[in-house]
């Protein structure tokens, strides 16, 4: 027959560790110098540190900052995979809800076409670059293809916050862009919804321009590309090159308010408040279109 033994409660003289007061701990955290069970304990650069001073060193140590202010996000770009996501999401549903009901609810036209499609409803502006053609898949491949290549350049510099602001304001800006350059309603003469990230894309064209100029980097290649994707713009009837040309432009001057707002504890806040100055812009700009026809 066996009978069970308590186990000796710790002696004055030897150490316990402070979270369970139960356990002799003959290790000392490096840094405090307080006993430390096995189970408290963690690796530092020489020895242990106990788990209060490694979750206070978290607190009180600032994040690593990007060179433009935001927070280092280092490994997958993921602002960037989920922008692709979501309009990859959306192109499926697209094909699996019936009829043109996506379009209808969420692409954008500037002209005064139906009271359900057009400026009357600004999230539109928003909502249409997540919508792409079904009758040409290239247009959403290439479109996530260029956005992947210079999200993963773009995200790390800016930090994943500002890449979306910049982001989301190029694809509104894209909408404003196509409003403001063409023609409102006419009798006879409907415009036809627009939809694609292409806006947005082209708003990370500019960016890239601002940053690769402020940086002292070569911006030759990415004049080139520019000039590349505005002909064909011009050239194809499809493509919406206002879309295109008011992305670039509210993509370029988001990222010249990231880039250029002082240096200081205050930098966040200055980048912060221009960027809300670049949406109030854009709405000012729709709304004074709209409003004088």
């Amino acid at each position: 027959m066996s009978y069970g033994i308590p186990a000796a409660e710790p002696s004055a003289d030897i150490p316990v560790c402070p979270r369970h007061p139960d356990r002799p701990s003959y290790v000392r955290c490096q840094r405090c110098g307080r006993p430390a069970c096995p189970e408290c304990q963690r690796a530092a650069a020489v020895g242990f540190q106990c788990i209060d001073c490694v979750n206070e060193t978290k607190r009180t140590t600032p994040g690593v900052q990007s060179v433009y202010g935001g927070t280092l996000a280092a490994g997958r770009p993921l602002a960037t995979y989920l922008i692709i996501a979501l309009c990859v999401v959306v192109y499926v549903l697209q094909w699996l809800v019936p009829g043109d009901v996506l379009a209808d609810q969420f692409a954008f036209a500037a002209g005064y076409v139906q009271p359900d499609v057009g400026q009357f409803e600004p999230w539109r502006m928003l909502t249409a670059a997540f919508l792409h053609s079904q009758g040409f898949l290239l247009h959403i491949v290439l479109n996530m293809y260029t956005l992947w290549i210079f999200g993963q350049a773009l995200e790390p510099i800016l930090g994943r916050l500002r890449f979306l602001a910049v982001y989301v304001l190029s694809a509104i800006g894209g909408s404003v862009g196509f409003l403001l350059l063409t023609p409102l309603f006419a009798p006879g003469h409907p415009t036809s919804p627009v939809v694609g990230a292409s806006g947005a894309i082209f708003g990370l064209f500019g960016a890239m321009l601002v940053v690769q100029r402020h940086r002292g980097g070569d911006t030759r290649q990415l004049w080139i590309l520019i000039a590349i994707n505005g002909v064909i713009g011009f050239m194809v009837p499809s493509i919406a090159w206002q879309a295109h040309l008011g992305g670039l432009v509210t993509g370029a001057l988001s990222a010249a308010v990231i880039a250029y707002a002082p240096r200081g504890k205050n930098r966040s806040l200055l980048q912060a408040a221009g960027l809300v100055l670049v949406l109030v812009l854009l709405a000012l700009a729709a709304w004074i279109r709209v409003t004088t026809g």
